[in-house]
C-alpha cells in the first residue's frame, strides 16, 4: 500500500510539474512573443508564422496541435507510453492555452509589460519563460512537442545536448519566416526590413531559450552520494529500497574509537529526492551520521544511460 501510495503521489507530482511548465510556456508566448509578432523555433514557431500569415484566422493553437499529432505517434514507439501520456497531456494543454490566453489576457497588461518595454526585452523575458517551461516538462519525461520530441528521441541513443539540437532546428524555422508573408494583429503587412529584424530577435530568443533549457534539465538530473553510519543500518536500508526504490550498498566498517563492527550504507540518488530520504533516515535513527556529496555523473539503472556509437559507426570511423 505504501508503494502504491507513493506511485500515485509521484504521478500527481509529475503532472503538476508538467502543468506548471506548460503554463509558463504559454504565458511566455502569449504575453511577450505573439504580441510583438516575434517568431521562435520548433512547431510553435511554425504555428506562429501560420497565424501571422493568415491574419490570425488560423490561431497558433490549432496548427500546433495538428503538426504535433504525427510526432506523437513516432514518440510513442521510440520513447514509450509513459512519455506519450505526459506529452499528449502537455500538447493538449498548450494547444488550448495558446488560443485562450491570447483572448483573456488584458490588452493593457500586455501593453505595459511587453509592448512598452520593446521587442528586445520581450524576446529575453519570453525566452526565459519558454525555456523554463520546456525544461520543467522535460525533467519529468514529458515534452511540449515538436523539436522537443525529436531532441528527446535522439538523446535516448546519443549523448547530445537537447538544447543544442533544438537550437539548430529552430534556426531553420526562423529563417523560413523570411519567405512567408506576415501581418500584424491590425492587418498591416510586415515590411521585409522588419522581418529581417524579427529574424535577429528570433535568433536571440532561441539562444536564451536553449541556454535556460539546458540549465533546468541538467539541474534536475543532478545526483548525490550518501554514506550513512547507523546502528539501525538494516532498517534504513530496507526503508530506502522498499519505500524510496533506490539501491543500497552495505559496506563493512569498524568504528576505531568504539572498536565495534558496523554496516556503512552507500546510496546514490537524485538531488531532488534527497530531502525525503533524509526525513526517512531521521525518522528511523535521529542519531545517524551522514555524509552527502555531489557527483558529476551517475550511469546505470535508474540514472543516466551510457550512450555510445554503434559497432557499425565505430568501424566506419576507423
Amino acid at each position: 500500500m505504501a508503494i502504491l501510495k507513493k506511485t500515485v503521489l509521484t504521478h500527481i507530482k509529475e503532472y503538476a510539474i508538467v502543468t506548471f511548465g506548460i503554463l509558463l510556456y504559454v504565458l511566455g508566448w502569449s504575453i511577450f512573443l505573439i504580441s510583438n509578432n516575434l517568431v521562435g523555433g520548433g512547431v510553435t514557431g511554425i504555428s506562429a508564422i501560420i497565424q501571422y500569415a493568415t491574419h490570425g484566422v488560423i490561431k497558433i493553437g490549432y496548427s500546433y496541435f495538428v503538426i504535433n499529432a504525427g510526432l506523437i505517434v513516432a514518440a510513442l514507439f521510440v520513447l514509450g507510453w509513459g512519455f506519450g501520456g505526459k506529452t499528449v497531456y502537455a500538447i493538449f494543454l498548450a494547444s488550448i492555452g495558446l488560443n485562450i490566453f491570447q483572448t483573456i489576457i488584458p490588452a493593457d497588461f500586455i501593453q505595459a509589460i511587453a509592448l512598452d518595454n520593446g521587442k528586445l526585452m520581450s524576446t529575453i523575458m519570453g525566452g526565459i519563460m519558454v525555456g523554463i517551461g520546456i525544461g520543467l516538462t522535460m525533467s519529468v519525461g514529458g515534452s511540449t512537442g515538436g523539436t522537443d520530441i525529436i531532441a528527446l528521441m535522439v538523446n535516448k541513443y546519443r549523448n547530445v545536448s537537447p538544447g543544442r539540437m533544438i537550437l539548430w532546428m529552430d534556426v531553420v524555422v526562423i529563417l523560413s519566416s523570411l519567405l512567408i508573408p506576415s501581418y500584424t494583429p491590425s492587418g498591416e503587412p510586415v515590411p521585409f526590413v522588419d522581418k529581417i529584424t524579427t529574424v535577429v530577435y528570433g535568433f536571440i530568443l532561441i539562444v536564451v531559450n536553449s541556454t535556460v533549457l539546458d540549465l533546468v534539465v541538467s539541474g534536475s538530473r543532478q545526483s548525490v552520494q550518501l554514506f550513512i553510519l547507523s546502528k539501525k543500518y538494516d532498517e534504513i536500508a530496507d526503508a530506502i529500497t522498499t519505500d524510496l526504490h533506490r539501491g543500497v550498498t552495505v559496506l563493512n566498517g569498524k568504528g576505531w574509537y568504539t572498536r565495534e563492527e558496523t554496516g556503512v550504507l552507500m546510496v546514490l540518488t537524485r538531488k531532488s529526492d534527497l530531502n525525503i530520504m533524509l526525513r526517512y533516515i531521521k525518522a528511523i535513527d535521529p542519531q545517524a551520521f551522514l555524509s552527502v556529496s555531489s557527483v558529476t555523473g551517475v550511469y546505470g539503472k535508474g540514472f543516466e544511460t551510457i550512450k555510445t556509437a554503434s559497432h557499425k559507426e565505430i568501424k566506419n570511423a576507423e
